[in-house]
């Protein structure tokens, strides 16, 4: 029976937990980089060994660590991060100009195919890219130089490339997602990129046919179908199925449209999964009711899922980043919480049990199938 190993980065440190197929023990070690924000701890799909992960701090800087046993033991590895030759600014909040500065490694993406290469999105908004392992990096600067550079802003938690997706049948696609400028493409590897956000409403920007300025808080595809992509937005739930040359709106029969994450089913490409929050000014579940909900038919029908999880004074927030689905069959559903809680459905959503329950404040989760 496969094994499984989920990867949780907190506000204070990283932990790892393993479970064999059925999911209903889990043992747990940590907390790895103990006092230090983990924004993101990811494998390799390439070599279950390998897993990356950001250690930020706002003392200490930013630190990429790699470990080749699975989480068991570390090492750091190249933490330069130089934006590369892109001059000009970016927009701050009240639209005056503000210069690119890096803060912190928001998202590390490991290649599908090669375990020494890894992309980093990192605030202020840029993407790099790694070939030995996260030894050394380089900017793919052609998406922060990209000619809508400058209207770019930050989204609340600051202006972060939180999302990075590569197409597994197109060689050189690759899916780039930014608060708050919108979703990017290129076709190329990374050398060229065009916003993609056609479709896309959002209340703060008067122009509807504004090419960036979206916050786009996630993006998700299915592997057999990667033309085929869900969006959770800062408000509203959109889908494309031309690669994200156009989106339509599907929150459907949604409480609120509000949220961060977004995930698809490993075995239905039609089955997604979201997790509603109150309002952009209210980042709890409606009526303190933690529910996630799942649509069947790629949007617009839904339904909540609420068996095991707290259906009265709950006020914790899922993070973008807090979702993820493993591809056991039936497969797995993971999410961690602002509150410490990670939960895991081995029924694809239907009930949850709690794996943890008093950890720092989640701000990731994902997960390895191992041989």
């Amino acid at each position: 029976m496969s094994g499984l190993r989920v990867l949780v980065g907190t506000r204070k440190g990283a932990f790892v937990m393993t479970a064999d197929g059925k999911r209903d023990k889990w043992d747990i070690t940590g907390p790895h980089f103990a006092g230090w924000e983990m924004y993101h701890v990811k494998g390799s799909p390439a070599d279950p060994d390998r897993v990356y992960a950001s250690q930020s701090s706002g003392w200490f800087g930013q630190l990429i660590q790699r470990s080749d046993d699975g989480g068991q033991t570390w090492e750091p590895q190249g933490n330069k991060f130089e934006y590369d030759g892109v001059p000009g600014t970016h927009q701050w909040y009240d639209g005056t100009p503000h210069p690119w500065e890096f803060a912190r490694v928001w998202h590390l993406e490991p290649s599908l195919n090669d375990p020494d290469t890894v992309y980093a999105g990192v605030e202020d908004a840029a993407l790099f890219r790694s070939t030995d392992g996260g030894q050394s990096w380089q900017e793919l600067s052609g998406l922060r130089g990209h000619d809508t550079g400058s209207q770019w802003q930050p989204g609340a938690g600051g202006m972060c490339l939180h999302t990075i997706l590569e197409d597994p049948r197109n060689n050189g696609r690759l899916y780039a997602a930014i608060s708050a400028a919108g979703t990017f493409r290129s076709d190329d590897s990374g050398a060229t990129w065009r916003p993609i956000n056609r479709g896309l409403k959002s209340g703060e920007i008067p122009s509807e046919a504004a090419e960036v300025g979206h916050c786009v808080h996630r993006i998700a595809m299915h592997p057999s179908r990667p033309d085929v992509l869900f969006m959770q937005k800062h408000w509203d739930v959109m889908r494309s199925d031309d690669a994200g040359e156009s989106w339509h709106e599907v929150s459907g029969n949604l409480p609120t449209d509000f949220g961060f994450p977004i995930d698809v089913h490993a075995h239905e490409p039609d089955t997604i999964y979201v997790v509603p929050i109150t309002s952009d000014s209210d980042h709890v579940p409606p009526e303190g009711r933690l529910r996630v909900y799942r649509s069947r038919t790629g949007g617009d029908e839904w339904e909540p899922l609420t068996e095991g999880l707290p259906q009265s004074h709950c006020y914790v927030n899922v993070l973008r980043d807090a979702m993820v689905v493993d591809s056991l069959d039936p497969c797995g559903v993971y999410f961690g919480t602002t509150g410490g809680q990670v939960y895991v459905s081995a029924d694809a959503g239907d009930r949850w049990e709690p794996i943890a329950e008093y950890l720092p404040p989640v701000l990731s989760v994902e997960v390895q199938t191992l041989p």
